[in-house]
């Protein structure tokens, strides 16, 4: 098959790889879109020691299904593998299993290629009328609904009641918007440094958009809730000023691990601080019906290349040159 590998930092390279074995439980996905994510970005930048080259990146895939009950349909992938036996699957916690493996990441190949192999109990089966494209935006969009859930089920207040503040313009981030406002919530601030990406988050029409390089809505204070899809110290440091006493940050993006927290801050005034990885299958499922249902608006905020364009896509995205949200490859 042929396949976009990942092989030295900064180098792609789109060639001949070894078709994936199918074990036990799993079925093969021939590959018909599959998103770049920021974390795929890390790691071609060379700052994510867990994925070590050679390795085939991507994770926010789908494909139609071959072979097993869903044999013939278009399926979306949940890349997040999970033993389902211990305290946290048992518990509902999937997300963070103790055995939790990820497509793109060592021992499991990504989603960059033709084809890919994942557990069946993996699968969301794509509704009818919804396309396969525009399906892939669901791993990046139920990320963004878990972390809203989660600031939900924190706060003292309802979303409909809250303001709210979202670092980040990219998928994530705006998919953090969207589904506030999916919960209700009309008060949304979203800052974004990138102008491009400005301006495709304000074509939506559900939050005031910022440059908080140029002047800062969120002022000290004023936020209940900010959904952090940056993580980053700056990012960090201003949530932790923005929120009112009481709120709650989610801190969802993985930029550095640097500090930027006011920990004491924090403990005066009794701040929430969550820290949300992934999905669970529950969530997965939830943000396809959302999809669905028109919730999460027309959702065409993506843009398609083909996967052999893939090392041109990553340059784009890196220099800052993508007005879209998200990127999303299709194989030949």
């Amino acid at each position: 098959m042929k396949a976009l590998v990942y092989t030295d930092i900064e180098t792609l390279e789109y060639r001949d790889s070894k078709d994936p074995e199918i074990h036990d439980g799993e079925v093969l996905i021939e590959v018909k879109a599959v998103g770049i994510c920021g974390s795929d970005l890390h790691a071609y930048l060379g700052h994510d020691s867990r994925r070590i080259a050679p390795l085939i990146l991507g994770h926010e895939a789908a494909g139609i299904v071959k072979g097993g009950t869903h044999d013939g349909k278009s399926a979306v992938i949940n890349p997040l593998v999970t033993c389902g036996k211990c305290p946290a699957c048992l518990s509902g916690r999937s997300n963070i299993c103790e055995q939790r493996e990820i497509i793109s990441m060592a021992p499991r190949q990504g989603a960059f290629a033709q084809y890919i192999t994942i557990p069946e109990r993996n699968l969301v089966v794509v509704p009818e009328g919804m396309s396969i494209t525009k399906a892939a935006l669901a791993e990046p969009i139920a990320t963004a609904w878990h972390a809203v859930t989660a600031a939900a089920k924190a706060s003292h207040r309802p979303l409909a009641e809250c303001r709210a503040l979202v670092y980040g313009g990219g998928a994530v981030g705006l998919s953090a918007a969207l589904s506030l406002y999916a919960h209700g919530c009309r008060d949304i601030l979203l800052a974004e440094t990138n102008e491009l990406r400005r301006e495709t988050v304000e074509e939506e029409f559900i939050c005031t958009v910022f440059n908080p390089l140029d002047d800062n809505l969120a002022t000290d204070g004023s936020v209940d809730v900010v959904i952090d899809c940056v993580g980053g110290r700056l990012t960090r440091a201003g949530a932790s000023a923005a929120v009112r006493p009481g709120g709650v940050i989610v801190h969802v993006g993985l930029m550095d691990s640097d500090d930027g927290i006011d920990t004491r801050r924090l403990t005066l005034q009794e701040i929430t601080f969550i820290g949300t990885y992934t999905y669970t299958m529950q969530d997965f499922q939830a943000t396809v019906s959302a999809m669905q249902s028109g919730a999460l608006g027309d959702l065409g905020w993506y843009a398609e290349r083909q996967l052999s364009d893939g090392a041109s896509a990553f340059s784009d995205l890196i220099n800052g040159r993508a007005a879209s949200s998200k990127i999303i490859l299709r194989p030949e």
